[in-house]
């Protein structure tokens, strides 16, 4: 039986949210433990006494504190809760801007629930989940704003370890990973937290970003 992932929905389209909230009310392995209306509403249930969540969907235009600032503070003071962006937008600039200030996945409103169902489960497994279209906009984002990094050192991370970030990259499971390096999962965490270390990363889709953005993987992989 799969781990019950425990939701909260951030958006002030109440009829939205509460569709919403009604088909993953459907799911065996999702619970929608609050709805907020609007950021402020989101922040204080999360600073209060209440249980946390595995994931925040997260609206980007909200009144008293919209999305992209309601994802810097949690990014901040809850790093261990992921943020999945569902939005109206799906210009790049709002999409490279949810994921510099900490989102993990990137839907857009038109989406089936089948997409929101298996972008949910994505996140819960592996932390993130970026579509191709999603990955282009961040190296592209790199190209716009010349955010250029220093040259990537080959001796900063070892052969296993990028073996591993170009796995990670790919979206793969740490199960995955193991089976497709012939080493024990246990191992592959050991891989990627040093990982996280070393590139000073929040969690593995800033390793994502830091690996396109230093160009040690490609989009063709």
């Amino acid at each position: 039986m799969k781990e019950t992932i425990k939701i909260i929905l951030a958006d002030d389209e109440v009829l939205f949210r509460k569709g919403i909230s009604f088909l993953l009310s459907r799911e065996e392995n999702i619970e929608v433990i609050f709805e907020a209306s609007d950021g402020i509403e989101l922040i204080d249930f999360l600073k209060g006494d209440n249980p946390k969540p595995d994931i925040v969907i997260m609206d980007l235009k909200m009144p008293l504190l919209n999305g992209i600032e309601a994802t810097k503070i949690i990014h901040r003071d809850f790093s261990d809760i992921k943020i999945i962006a569902l939005t109206s937008y799906d210009s790049k600039s709002f999409i490279a801007n949810m994921i510099d200030v900490g989102a993990v996945s990137y839907l857009v409103k038109n989406a089936t629930p089948q997409e929101l169902f298996a972008t949910i489960n994505e996140v819960a497994t592996k932390g993130f989940y970026y579509s191709e279209y999603v990955m282009d906009i961040i190296q592209n984002d790199l190209i716009t704003n010349k955010k250029t990094k220093c040259s990537f050192d080959t001796g900063f991370i070892t052969s296993r370890e990028l073996e591993v970030l170009q796995l990670i990259c790919k979206q793969k499971s740490t199960i995955e990973i193991g089976e497709k390096l012939f080493i024990s999962p246990r191992t592959v965490e050991g891989h990627r937290n040093n990982l996280l270390l070393k590139t000073e990363s929040k969690n593995i889709a800033g390793l994502v970003v830091y690996a396109i953005q230093n160009a040690i993987v490609s989009l063709d992989i």
